[in-house]
């Protein structure tokens, strides 16, 4: 008898939505799948749709973590170009810090603050009740279906999101079920009623205070990053971006290291430069240092030649010594750069820093190549030179004809 009533039970029943131009959109999360340098792995999906217009905004991060939570507003409201009134969500922890009576909520405090900023009231839906955010859930899937089928294949986060970006504006030329013109048409009308925005962007990182080992680095979350041996303090502060984290002292703007952002466990992320010091120090480490060792992996094939040149040039440490200069240029210069001087210096047996400075030099000051030069665009000046000399006007020099 139960079954029975379950099946004569009616379907759940929705009053159709409509929306003023600029006053609500919504965000949700998804995942999909991409290859990423030849590996198939998931990426977490961040959406934002206009509810008026239907313009929607899909980025890629490693995590759900806050700070991807706001870089992917920050970015949104960059796409719109304004921030609507309010906003819908689920009760997403990196917004929603309790679940009160009803509609009320406790937000996080960092939430709080980036509202601030943006000036856009929040509405959080019914635990469970989906449908009232049923336009960018339906996005996840949209989405997912249309713009990761067949997967995209990228190197990067950057690559990636340069990807789904250009998606996004091509699905501006659709036109929604039950909508009067194209998306990027509503859109166009819904701009004027978006707010400003501020005029500067929202800093998504979350700063944590970290302590230096003895091998210069410092911890975060469960990973090591590595900071200059010759500018680091016991004491410095952490920057965690969703793709990077930067290091900064006290009395510092800039920060002293920057590092792509690991999210595997126990993890070292060393940067050879970083160790230099240590290293023209200790000249007899450098075949057994772990950051030069892991970097000598992959730097071109005429490093190893000139090291072993050095060392066979001045094998009492003085090489070692000498070719740690040369990599201190990599602070100036790129590793291209750097490669094609050396090679050069090799070539001309002048191998020692002086003879790369030189050869870094001399690419500085290559001649720059122009394009062609051509009078298409002005007729009028085609032929000059070319027409056919008349004596008479050389009259007009001396007054005219006598």
């Amino acid at each position: 008898m139960g079954q029975v009533r379950k099946l004569l039970k009616p379907p759940p029943t929705y009053l159709p939505l409509e929306f003023d131009p600029g006053t609500d959109a919504q965000v949700d999360w998804g995942e999909g799948d991409v290859l990423m340098n030849g590996e198939q792995i998931t990426v977490q999906l961040f959406f934002m749709k206009l509810a008026y217009s239907r313009h929607t905004f899909m980025m890629a991060f490693p995590s759900q973590k806050q700070e991807a939570f706001f870089m992917g507003h920050v970015h949104a409201f960059h796409f719109f170009e304004g921030v609507p009134q309010r906003i819908s969500y689920d009760n997403l922890k990196t917004a929603v810090k309790e679940i009160l009576e009803g509609r009320h909520r406790v937000e996080q405090e960092a939430f709080f603050h980036f509202r601030g900023t943006y000036l856009f009231d929040s509405h959080f839906c019914t635990p469970g009740a989906g449908n009232e955010k049923g336009q960018v859930e339906h996005s996840v899937g949209f989405g997912r279906r249309n713009f990761l089928g067949p997967l995209p294949q990228v190197s990067s986060y950057e690559e990636l999101n340069a990807y789904l970006l250009q998606k996004c504006r091509e699905d501006d030329s659709r036109t929604v079920s039950g909508q009067p013109a194209t998306i990027g048409q509503m859109w166009q009308q819904e701009k004027p009623f978006l707010r400003p925005l501020p005029t500067y962007p929202y800093d998504c990182c979350r700063t944590v205070t970290v302590s230096l080992n003895r091998y210069s680095q410092v911890r975060v979350e469960t990973n090591r990053y590595s900071v200059p041996v010759d500018d680091a303090q016991p004491q410095l502060t952490a920057k965690l971006y969703p793709f990077t984290v930067e290091i900064y002292r006290a009395d510092r703007t800039e920060p002293i290291a920057s590092h792509s952002r690991c999210y595997d466990r126990q993890q070292e992320l060393l940067d050879p430069l970083h160790y230099l010091p240590l290293i023209r120090q200790r000249p007899g480490a450098i075949d057994h240092a772990k950051p030069l060792r892991r970097w000598r992996e992959q730097w071109p094939a005429v490093y190893d030649e000139l090291l072993d040149h050095l060392r066979q040039k001045w094998p009492d440490g003085r090489g070692v010594r000498e070719f740690v200069n040369i990599l201190y240029l990599h602070r100036q210069y790129s590793e291209t750069a750097i490669a094609t001087a050396v090679t050069a210096a090799l070539s001309h047996q002048c191998a020692h820093l002086d003879g790369v400075r030189l050869w870094l030099t001399q690419q500085q000051r290559q001649e720059p190549s122009f394009p062609a030069l051509t009078l298409a665009e002005k007729p009028q000046l085609q032929g000059v030179g070319e027409q056919p000399v008349r004596a008479e006007a050389y009259d007009v020099l001396w007054g005219g004809s006598q």
